[in-house]
């Protein structure tokens, strides 16, 4: 058989894709695949064919004279590779991709959306695991991890998921207990739960309070998922980021008492280890869900 310079198979579903849905970004989502990617593999097969299969106008994709020529054979060669028995085998279909987060981001903010994920891309199968706050060391083996930290010192700007906002919160029953909060210093008669994770600085002075200490008393809790659960459980006031309490709040479980709420200093940040189609999609993903929380927690009032 003569050696012919062939185009990648990634080329010709990307161009098959193409022509079908109209756009990158639609051919994107059916591959797993950021639309860039898609342009980038499709310019590729352009280059190697010298001469272009589809042209961008305002209404989308459409296929040039060389591209109404070239489509129906490249389908027919996909029909006949698909057609292989060992093709047809479901564990050669799919894309695994392994995912390492903090606990509570992933309990609170990825768990809950991943229906959304795993309809848009069925093919991949992910798997999520939790590191272990304040630890350096994360998940060798995944190809994505997310991390919490400070910008720029841990997290490079374009890193960053999500810039939260902070605020108190507290059980109503807690707060039953209690004389009225009628202004921010009346919080400080209150328990005021601690982590290492959060301080109280920012939303105290921020409300007039500078001078006011960090809590010292009560047990140091180290994961933001478990200072939102004492809260939950009556033990004192936490200070909240929006995004991860949200579902508390809409419920009632957890009361705002004062409508302030800060920038968190540090933020969520998202590390590629191992790049693939996958790992681009989820990404893509994630980035964008985060930064609908991120719009919600703008339209919190100050």
């Amino acid at each position: 058989m003569s050696r012919a310079r062939l185009p990648s198979l990634d080329a010709l579903l990307a161009f098959e894709a193409c022509a079908r849905l109209g756009s990158f970004e639609a051919a994107g989502a059916e591959l797993a695949l950021t639309a860039s990617a898609v342009a980038k593999r499709l310019a590729g097969l352009e280059d190697r064919l010298a001469q272009p299969l589809l042209t961008r106008g305002p209404r989308g994709l459409s296929l040039t004279a060389a591209g109404h020529e070239y489509l129906p054979q490249v389908r027919q060669a996909l029909a006949l590779l698909q057609a292989m028995p060992l093709h047809q085998r479901a564990s050669q279909r799919r894309e695994r991709l392994r995912i390492s987060s903090t606990p509570t981001f992933a309990r609170e903010l990825i768990v809950p959306a991943l229906p959304d994920f795993t309809a848009a891309h069925p093919q991949v199968e992910l798997e999520l695991t939790l590191s272990v706050p304040l630890l350096a060391e994360g998940d060798a083996g995944a190809d994505l991890e997310i991390r919490h930290g400070a910008v720029p010192d841990e997290i490079a700007p374009g890193q960053v998921l999500l810039r939260d906002r902070l605020t108190p919160l507290a059980a109503p029953a807690l707060l039953a207990r209690h004389a009225p909060l009628r202004e921010p210093a009346d919080l400080l008669a209150l328990p005021l739960l601690r982590t290492p994770l959060q301080p109280w600085a920012p939303w105290l002075r921020a409300a007039g309070l500078a001078d006011a200490p960090e809590p010292d008393q009560g047990p140091r809790l180290v994961d933001l998922g478990l200072t939102l659960a004492a809260a939950l459980a009556g033990q004192g006031v936490v200070l909240a980021r929006l995004s991860l309490a949200r579902h508390e709040r809409a419920a009632g479980r957890l009361l705002q008492p004062f409508a302030l709420t800060v920038p968190a200093e540090r933020h969520y940040g998202l590390f590629v280890h191992r790049s693939s189609p996958a790992a681009e999609a989820f990404a893509a993903w994630l980035h964008g869900h985060c930064r609908a929380l991120e719009a919600e927690n703008l339209s919190a009032p100050d």
